[in-house]
């Protein structure tokens, strides 16, 4: 039976083996799906497939830089306890320094790379076994810029948020304020040009149905709506944002100022999207008496 791309997706997904692993798996077992996963486990390569199924929305975010090549990456837990845990920190440095030390754009490609304890997937798997939980690399971002740009990075609360930017002709000391102005104030984009027109248009829809709520005739609801959309971008856009230390100016005034603009910025939060579990810790401890 021929191996398709999509059945060594599906195994990996049900698994978290490689992609040759899955490939060799489902080629012994000749494609049998069920068979495949018995396969992976009994070689030892499929240990978190018993995980797959918990949430994972702890962890930590970290970046990683060497001259003019940048990653920043997140990788997940399921307790904040093993996100603080030396092994799993250590785990972290090694896939960010094995990815900055290669030609690795996308997750897929880091997953594959090899390290000491055969590829980033391999060790990922291994850790698993060891600590007890279901980890992830969930997300990585590859930055190369120019010898006129500048870095600038920010961790906040040791890993939970971090963002990277890159600044155009100015200092890594107004490039790291850039950074710590996304950390705190969550911009969805760089600049208005951005955002998408379905967002502006459902903002827009929203902002004039509020005015009308006021009692506002719809004619001047539509005028309002402009002044409010206004409003909405410099929530929402890095570059329009007021900037924290001095909230007269926006953020690409104050980068103008120092001789700079903005080029680029990521900003990872640990967690976001991942719909978590809601447990508390009675039930917790309760799921584990039972065994769960």
């Amino acid at each position: 039976m021929e191996v398709t791309a999509k059945m060594v997706k599906e195994l990996r997904e049900i698994t978290g083996a490689g992609m040759m692993d899955c490939k060799k798996a489902l080629a012994e077992c000749n494609g049998d799906m069920d068979k495949s996963v018995d396969w992976l486990r009994e070689k030892g390569i499929a240990k978190n497939a018993k995980k797959e199924a918990r949430i994972a929305a702890e962890g930590l975010a970290n970046i990683y830089i060497k001259d003019n090549k940048a990653v920043i990456l997140e990788v997940n837990s399921e307790t904040d306890f093993v996100s603080k845990n030396e092994e799993f920190t250590k785990m972290i440095d090694t896939i960010g320094n094995t990815i900055l030390n290669s030609d690795a754009k996308t997750l897929d490609e880091a997953l594959e790379l090899k390290c000491d304890e055969g590829t980033i997937n391999d060790l990922i798997i291994a850790k698993v076994a060891k600590i007890g939980e279901k980890l992830t690399l969930r997300r990585i971002d590859v930055v190369e810029k120019n010898n006129d740009e500048v870095f600038g990075s920010y961790l906040h609360m040791g890993g939970k948020i971090a963002v990277l930017t890159v600044i155009k002709g100015a200092n890594e000391e107004v490039a790291k304020d850039v950074a710590m102005q996304a950390a705190a104030m969550r911009p969805s984009y760089v600049f208005e040009s951005e955002v998408p027109d379905d967002v502006i248009e459902k903002e827009k829809a929203v902002q004039k149905e509020i005015a009308i709520g006021e009692g506002k005739p719809a004619d001047i609801a539509e005028k309002m709506v402009e002044g409010r959309i206004k409003k909405f971008f410099k929530e929402i856009c890095l570059a329009e944002q007021p900037f924290i230390k001095d909230g007269d100016i926006s953020v690409a005034t104050y980068v103008k100022n120092k001789g700079g603009e903005i080029v680029k910025m990521i900003r990872f939060e640990v967690g976001e999207g991942i719909e978590k579990r809601n447990e508390n810790f009675a039930e917790e401890v309760m799921n584990q008496i039972k065994g769960n």
